[in-house]
This record gives structure tokens, C-alpha cells and sequence, in this order.
């Protein structure tokens, strides 16, 4: 390959003509990037003004000879259309701002178009000295030459406009060569170091190591690439015919999403970074026109999720129906298996019945699953794992059979009943789908008031805060050894007691009476009938409307395959375990606000305890804030006295003997401290979490939040991705205010894995000495259930999450990032030993 330094000047000049190629993305400068190259261009205007040869470094270029024809010579851009095209749309805008300002001189600007822009003895594209990607030219033509549209909206010219206002306001009325001075840092002061492949060299893998990194192209621009240049000479047609249709069909990250939902059809714990290694793995092995066959397959996918995104353009109203829903739900995870679903519809080998009665399959699972006190963990790998289950059979009954086998908590007819009788259906998965569940049945009921579910807020009839009346509503029916604090934790968050309305913050803890005002002008009547109907409120009335509720779950969404067993799951007492080691020193929580967590009672939960060693369980107390006089230490030897015990911790008691009331943890609280519920769906940690607590049980969540705070208390953050599966990449404190950055781990929620991303920092000093990775690979191993393999230490090894369950596991880790920071903020002489160096005793 030929390898030197070049100018904008020397690289345009002359019989020569860059082609991009068809496989590079269209122009995708925004202002970020147009705003920082002016400012660089000024910046070296100036500097030249007083040091002439001052220059300032573009990158590279990669380039391919191309064919050598009569009237010059053409390059292939195989890396930098973008600056290349941006710098062209910049000379145009001078040419056009000299040809307005400088009338006396007209050669100014005719010499920069004629020698830099456009060749006026050639004819049509064969002019141009930059041909861009198909999805450009008309724009840049435009440009070109300065017709009507030349400023419109597309990224051409975006980019055009806001040079050409740049050029006004860079104009001093007093200075009459500024313009001048910017041509000329323009054309000879910006540097480039070309690389031109020759015929023997390999251009793909050029660039291929030059944007396989993450950082420069994202995934799917480089799996479109390596498409394109498969097909070679063909390309022009293939993409006008199908590549340029889906491009305009879709965002910039749909097309990426496109590849990755392709990919964890059938790989489903593939991670959204990994999509061009598994894709170019995949074409690799097949022929050219297996390759074509595969653009035109994906150009069909992207119809499909078109439909997906937005489900009006689906003709058939049931089947659109459950789209929306699906859509509406905001589950990443559907969508591989709506899309596929999609596809065998559009070839005829399922029909519109079969498809909308496995959305609908869908859609039941994921509502009755989260009634039914399953709403996170291990839903999301159910969901993506059914796309390989789908056969010859037809699909509806194909994933109906799926859903309804193994322990994947399908709820049946029966438990759907009595999660509605007994679940705190507020304290579990995401807020806004539980104002979905409401919302449908509302509309099912009466579809002619939509709920805008944006607007809306869930209300509790029965409040969270009881008032003197509320209260004296529960003492009605109270049964013995029962209090009113026990029967409002149990009634209070469930669906039977909860509607939506507009003005939550109004209605509070206002009196029935009022409420229900308030209720009868709301435009929720389908939710509200038997409120309205009913007189007082109280247990009778929560009871019954959520009967009303489940017959209306079980009419709308139909159940598991009654005549598949499915697997004994029997009562879950792990989130119970969870909530009371999650109850803090000091303070305390009561049996009824544990068992209302899973919707039981107080004394089967002191029967489970009495039984079961759980960390934390004396913290559990009577309602009335006293040691239950049951209780004992599962160890009989163990004679200390309870309370003593509690006051040791920090907890206070008043003369009566009661715990201090201010120390409790209600219901709602431990549901919290162990990540039950979130408000938020989508963006930054709320998305994290929701994937997280989607994907994995509630200690691992807990032992994530856990690593967070302690990695905060070394100075670290904490950085959340925004891809399809979300990331958190743990960033640590910079060794100096201008120097690199270091993140050891990327955390994926879906997935369930820590990535230790050695790859970045074998160039970053100082974990570009081998010794420190090894070291720092060593001490991460010493955990229970880490096994970094030697041969990835230039890799990106993972490892499970559930290595961060234990507290044991997690303290090890933790111990291996004190060190890591360790080695950043001290000169190597006076860090820390290594394993190796520490003294046996």
C-alpha cells in the first residue's frame, strides 16, 4: 500500500475523481461535528496568519484504485466520505460566498470550483471530483451546482446552510482577506495521511481494523459494508432495488436493530456490541448469490418492522390490535419474535389467523405472568428463547404449547383468581405496565375513551395514608387477632382497590365521598362502575371488584393449554427472604407488611420462619412493633434475648415496649429495597434496572446496586447505554483532568453478564502493561464463579452476574477494582502488591 501525507488541495487537484462507495453510510454529519471542524478551520486561519505553515491533521483516508479511464484517474473511498464530503459541501459554500462578495474577482471562486469541485469539460458525474453514496448525489448536485434545493433539509444540505451562515458571520467588513485566509487554511493547511491500497492489499481488512471498534461505525454500518463489498460490481443495482428502500424505510438505528434481532433469533443471549462479528461469521460462509439473497431477505424484515413500529400500517385489525399492544408494552424482547412471526406471513407460510393468534399467545403470557407475581425474572430469555422453537406447526399453537411447559409461569385460571384475591399488584414490575393492564381493560370495556396512559396516574380508592375515617372503614369487618394496619398493607396495593385517573396528587387520602365525585366526571367508567355503585369501601368492596377484575383478565387473555401440565411451581418465599436481608440494622418491618410482599398472611410466613434460617429474621415483628413471643433462634443453643439484640443495632423502643414506629419498612419499602417495582421504562438507569429486574431474580439486582454504590464510594461512575439491550459501563477516576478514560467493566441487564473489557485498556496506559491485566485478571478469578481465560487477556471475557449474589463473591470483586483504582491514581512505584508479590506468612 502507498502511505503519505497529503493536503485537501493535493487531493482534489488534478485528473481525479473519489467514488464512495455503495456499501458506506449516507452523510451523517450533524451540527456537533460541522461546529467543531469550523472551529478548527478558524482556529488555523489565524494561527496561519502570523505562522503560514501551520497545518492542521484530518485522519486518514483510505482509498482503492479504482479503473484508470481517459480523463483521469478514480479512487475508491473506503474510509473518510464523510470529512471528504463535508469539505467539498465547505468549498462549495466559499465558491458561492465569493461569487455574491467578491463580484471584481469572479476567478476566485471559478478557480475552486473548477479545480476542486467539478471538472467542466467532463460529462455528467464523471465532473464531479467527489461522487457520493447513491442516497447523496441528487443533494450534492445540487450543491454542486448552486440549483434551487441546494439548502434543503437533507444532511447535504443541512451542511451547505451552515457553512454559508458561517461564512457571513466570519466576514469582518474590516478585514478583506479573512475569507481569504480561510480558503487557503481550507485547501493547503488541512493534512490527511492517505493510504492507497494496491491490487495485492487487502482493502476491507484495512478498514475493517481501522472502524471495528465500537466507536467510529457502528455495528451495522460495518455489516453493510462487508455486504456491499462482497457483491462488488453489482452493488449498484442490488442497492437501488433493496438497500435503498429499507435505508429510507427506517432510522439510522432500526437498521442496526434490524441485524441484531435477526441474530438473537437464534443466538438470544447475543449482546447488541457482538452483531457484526456473528453476522460477517455467518455470511462468510456463503456464496455471492446467497449474499444477495440475504440483502433482499433483510430489505423484506425491515417491511415488517416497519409494521412493528408502528402497527397502523397493519391492514388487519385484530392482528393490529395486538401490535399496538405489544408496541404499547415496550418490551425490546417481543419484537425478534414479532418480526419473525411477520415474515412467515409475508411468504405464506403462516396465515393471518395463525400469526395474530401467536401474538395474541404473546401478549396473554406477559399480562397474565405479571398479574400473577411474575413480572421479571427470566421473562425476557423465555420470550427471545421462543423464536427456536417455531416449526412446521402452525405458530399460534406452537408458542401457546411453549409458554404453557416447564416453569415459565404462565398463570392459569385459578391463579390469576387468587393473585387478584391476595398479590400487591402496585408493588410489582414496571409502572407504566400496570397502567397498561388497566388501560386495556378499560378499553375492552368501552373503546370509546382511550386512556392516555402518558397522562395518567394509578390511584389507590383505599389511600396509602390512613385518615380517622379510613380507618374507622376497616374496623367494620375486622376478624379476630386482625388490626387495621395488618388488613389495609394486605388490601391497600391491590388490583381490586386501584383505577386510574388524571389528578392522583388531588385525591390522596380524601374521603370516599369525594373520591368518587371526582371519579364520576373522570372519563375511566368502565374502572370505575362498581366504585360508583358502591356505598362505603372497604374489604367487601376490594374483594369484589377484584373478582370483577379477574373474570375480565381471564375473558381478555386467554390462559395456558389446559390439557399441558405445567411444572409445580408451589409458593415463592425467595422475594420473603429477600425483603427481610434487605431490612438495614436498626430498623424493622412486621409479619404482615413481609407476607402482604407475596400475598399470604402472617402466620403461614411465622410458620416459614420458624422453620427456614433467613439473615435478618428477628428484625420481623409483631404489627405492633413488639418480638413476637413465638419467636426463637433457629439454633437452640442460642440464648440472647431478641430485643436486646435489636437495641444493639441501633433500633429504639418506646416505655411500652413498642419499636420505634419511625423505623418501620412498610410494604411498599421493602418492595423498593429489593427492586420490585420501577417508575421508569426507558432511558438511563431506569431502563438498566427495568432490563435487570426483567432478566434476573432480586438478589442479583440487589448485588448490582450494591457493586454501584461501593464503586461510587471509590470515586467511579456509573454510565448507561442506550442501545436495545441497555449497558452500565463503570467508569473510573481519571488519573489527571485531560487524561484517558478507564471502564474495567460493561454490565449487560438481558443478557446477565459482566463484560471486563481488557480490549480497551491494553491501550491505556498504565493496563497496557501485560503484567497489570494479568494481575488484575488473577484477582477477579480468586471470586466463586469468575473464570477469565488467559487467551481472552486482549479480549472481552465475561463473566455471570450471579458471581455478584453472594456477598463473599462480591466483596472479592471489589477488592480486585480498589486495586484497579489503585494503579490509576499512583506512580507504579508505590502501588499496591500483586498477588505474586504478597507475603505468605
Amino acid at each position: 500500500m502507498d502511505v503519505r501525507e497529503t493536503t485537501l488541495q493535493e487531493l482534489l487537484g488534478g485528473p481525479k475523481q473519489y467514488l464512495v462507495p455503495l456499501y458506506q453510510r449516507p452523510y451523517a454529519w450533524q451540527g456537533r461535528q460541522r461546529g467543531r471542524l469550523w472551529g478548527d478551520i478558524l482556529e488555523l486561519a489565524e494561527t496561519r496568519r502570523t505562522n503560514p505553515g501551520a497545518t492542521h491533521f484530518m485522519g486518514s483516508l483510505v482509498l482503492s484504485t479504482g479503473a484508470i479511464v481517459p480523463t483521469g484517474m478514480e479512487f475508491l473511498v473506503v474510509d473518510g466520505q464523510q470529512r471528504l464530503t463535508t469539505l467539498s459541501i465547505l468549498l462549495c459554500a466559499i465558491r458561492d460566498y465569493l461569487r455574491i462578495h467578491q463580484k471584481d474577482q469572479p476567478m476566485l471562486a471559478e478557480s475552486i470550483h473548477e479545480q476542486y469541485v467539478a471538472d467542466r469539460f467532463k460529462p455528467g458525474d464523471a465532473r464531479l471530483k467527489l461522487l457520493p453514496t447513491q442516497a447523496d448525489r441528487d443533494d450534492f448536485r445540487a450543491v454542486v451546482d448552486g440549483a434551487v434545493g441546494a439548502d434543503s433539509d437533507s444532511g447535504v444540505g443541512q451542511a451547505y446552510s451552515f457553512f454559508r451562515r458561517a461564512l457571513e458571520l466570519a466576514d469582518d467588513p474590516d478585514d478583506p482577506l479573512d475569507i481569504e485566509r480561510i480558503r487557503e487554511a481550507v485547501l493547503g493547511g488541512l493534512t490527511f495521511v492517505s493510504i492507497t491500497a494496491r491490487d495485492e492489499d487487502n482493502v476491507y481488512r484495512i478498514f475493517e481494523s481501522l472502524n471495528n471498534t465500537g466507536l467510529r461505525l457502528t455495528q451495522g454500518d460495518l455489516v453493510r459494508n462487508y455486504l456491499f463489498m462482497r457483491l462488488g460490481s453489482r452493488g449498484e443495482s442490488v442497492y437501488s432495488s433493496w438497500w435503498l428502500p429499507m435505508q429510507r424505510r427506517l432510522t439510522g438505528d432500526d437498521l442496526e436493530l434490524i441485524f441484531w434481532l435477526d441474530a438473537v433469533a437464534d443466538e438470544p443471549l447475543l449482546k447488541q456490541g457482538d452483531i457484526y462479528s456473528y453476522q460477517q461469521a455467518r455470511l462468510a460462509k456463503m456464496d455471492d448469490e446467497q449474499i444477495l439473497a440475504e440483502i433482499e431477505r433483510f430489505s423484506r424484515l425491515s417491511e415488517q418492522l416497519a409494521v412493528v413500529r408502528d402497527p397502523s400500517l397493519e391492514p388487519q385489525p385484530a392482528l393490529r390490535k395486538h401490535l399496538q399492544h405489544l408496541a404499547e408494552w415496550g418490551s425490546t424482547t417481543t419484537v425478534p419474535l414479532t418480526l419473525r412471526l411477520l415474515a412467515r406471513r409475508a411468504v405464506g407460510t403462516s396465515s393471518a389467523a395463525e400469526v395474530t393468534g401467536a401474538l395474541a399467545a404473546i401478549e396473554s403470557y406477559i399480562v397474565r405472568r405479571t398479574i400473577g407475581g411474575r413480572p421479571g425474572q427470566g421473562l425476557n430469555r423465555t420470550i427471545l428463547q421462543a423464536c427456536g422453537v417455531i416449526d412446521d406447526r402452525p405458530v399460534d399453537r406452537v408458542l401457546l404449547d411453549y409458554f404453557s411447559t416447564g416453569r415459565k409461569y404462565f398463570a392459569t385460571d385459578d391463579q390469576i383468581r387468587d393473585a387478584v384475591r391476595t398479590q400487591p399488584f402496585y408493588l410489582r414490575g414496571l409502572r407504566t405496565q400496570q397502567k397498561l393492564i388497566l388501560k386495556w381493560v378499560q378499553e375492552e370495556r368501552n373503546p370509546k375513551e382511550p386512556v392516555d396512559v402518558e397522562k395518567s396516574t394509578i390511584e389507590h380508592i383505599l389511600p396509602q395514608t390512613l385518615t380517622p375515617e379510613w380507618r374507622a372503614a376497616l374496623e367494620v369487618d375486622l376478624g379476630d387477632d386482625e388490626t387495621v394496619e395488618e388488613v389495609h398493607e394486605h388490601l391497600v396495593h391491590q388490583l381490586g382497590n386501584l383505577t386510574l385517573t388524571g389528578y392522583n396528587s388531588e385525591l390522596s387520602n380524601r374521603s370516599f365521598v369525594s373520591k368518587q365525585e371526582d371519579y364520576r366526571n373522570s372519563s375511566y367508567s368502565a374502572l370505575n362502575q362498581r366504585v360508583l355503585e358502591a356505598a362505603v369501601w372497604g374489604r367487601e368492596q376490594i374483594l369484589e371488584r377484584g373478582e370483577w377484575f379477574a373474570d375480565r383478565i381471564i375473558e381478555q387473555w386467554s390462559g395456558p393449554d389446559e390439557r399441558v401440565s405445567p411444572e409445580a411451581t408451589g409458593r415463592d418465599w425467595s422475594l420473603v427472604h429477600q425483603a427481610i436481608m434487605a431490612i438495614p440494622a436498626g430498623h424493622w418491618s412486621s409479619y404482615g407488611d413481609v407476607a402482604a410482599l407475596i400475598g399470604t398472611h402472617p402466620v403461614p410466613l411465622g410458620n416459614h420462619l420458624s422453620s427456614t434460617p433467613v439473615a435478618g429474621a428477628h428484625r420481623v415483628l409483631q404489627g405492633t412493633g413488639t418480638v413476637s413471643p413465638g419467636f426463637r433462634w433457629l439454633d437452640p443453643a442460642d440464648d440472647r434475648e431478641p430485643r436486646s439484640v435489636l437495641e444493639s443495632e441501633g433500633l429504639t423502643f418506646s416505655a411500652n415496649g413498642s419499636a420505634d414506629e419511625q423505623a418501620r419498612l412498610s410494604t411498599a419499602a421493602l418492595a423498593e429495597a429489593i427492586g420490585l417495582v420501577s417508575d421508569t421504562a426507558n432511558g438511563g438507569d431506569g431502563a438498566f434496572f427495568g432490563q435487570l429486574s426483567g432478566a434476573n431474580p432480586p438478589e442479583t439486582v440487589r448485588a448490582v446496586r450494591a457493586l454501584f454504590e461501593a464503586w461510587s464510594e471509590l470515586g467511579g461512575t456509573v454510565e448507561f447505554g442506550s442501545n436495545r439491550e441497555s449497558s452500565a459501563f463503570m467508569t473510573a477516576p481519571r488519573r489527571t483532568a485531560t487524561g484517558p478514560s478507564h471502564w474495567p467493566f460493561a454490565i449487560y441487564p438481558i443478557s446477565g453478564s459482566v463484560e471486563v473489557v481488557f480490549q480497551h485498556l491494553r491501550v491505556r496506559p498504565p493496563f497496557d502493561d501485560l503484567a497489570l491485566r494479568e494481575e488484575f485478571r488473577a484477582r477477579l478469578n480468586a471470586a466463586q464463579g469468575v473464570d477469565l481465560a488467559a487467551s481472552r487477556i486482549d479480549k472481552r471475557p465475561s463473566f455471570p452476574l450471579e458471581a455478584l449474589g453472594s456477598d463473599a463473591g462480591r466483596e472479592l470483586v471489589m477488592g480486585a477494582l480498589e486495586w484497579f483504582v489503585d494503579q490509576l491514581a499512583h506512580p507504579a512505584g508505590d502501588r499496591q502488591p500483586g498477588l505474586a508479590d504478597t507475603p505468605t506468612p
